[in-house]
């Protein structure tokens, strides 16, 4: 039962970072722009964010589930971030990347700093881990909420480093420039940005 908990946070938390986001869009940047050194600085860290995160979430799901207005704080909070990280990378497009000193401690503190605002894993894991608990794929105990813990992370790693290698293979086959791979990416996240605004006026005016 513990082995397969393991398994059901990897597949669960692997499945759920394969759209894009935040998260592996930022994967994304820092493989074409910096390397994939500081790309696996950043996955290992917010991977290793991710475990304890979950087992938050699933320690706290009642409690998080009775909260009035949960999704609607989460969207704004998502409009926000989506925004500034959109703004940031928008600023800085045309800047080419320098070699610093310090960069692969700035990818392990992004990777943590994303590991704990990420927002959108906790309607994730509460709708996920409800459906695994309520049917009986996992168990509440403490050491099987651990190794579930412990998958996910696995989980979060793996799916990351594949857009890792899969976006350093772009960059190879394609050559594109610093200038087009941060428009890009920075278009992709003011779109996730209007798509939660929009959402939320549809929610508000015409949701009845």
């Amino acid at each position: 039962m513990i082995f397969l908990a393991f398994f059901i946070g990897l597949i669960a938390n692997f499945i759920g970072y394969v759209p894009p986001g935040n998260v592996n869009l930022t994967v994304a940047q820092l493989t074409i722009n910096r390397g994939m050194k500081q790309a696996l600085s950043f996955i290992i860290a917010f991977s290793s964010v991710e475990f304890f995160f979950t087992y938050f979430i699933m320690n706290a799901a009642d409690w998080l589930s009775e909260q009035v207005h949960l999704d609607t704080v989460i969207d704004w909070i998502m409009v926000v971030l989506f925004g500034v990280m959109g703004a940031i990378t928008w600023v800085h497009r045309n800047r080419a990347p320098k070699a610093k000193k310090n960069s692969m401690s700035n990818s392990i503190k992004y990777g943590i700093l994303l590991g704990i605002i990420n927002p959108v894993q906790i309607p994730f894991w509460l709708i996920t881990g409800s459906y695994l608990i309520t049917h009986e794929w996992i168990e509440t105990g403490w050491l099987t909420l651990i190794i579930f813990s412990v998958g996910s992370a696995a989980g979060a790693f793996l799916c990351l480093f594949i857009y890792a290698r899969f976006a350093r293979l772009l960059k190879q086959k394609l050559d594109l420039s610093t200038h087009v791979i941060n428009t890009a990416i920075a278009i992709l996240f003011f779109a996730f940005a209007a798509y939660h605004v929009v959402k939320q006026v549809y929610l508000l005016f015409f949701k009845h």
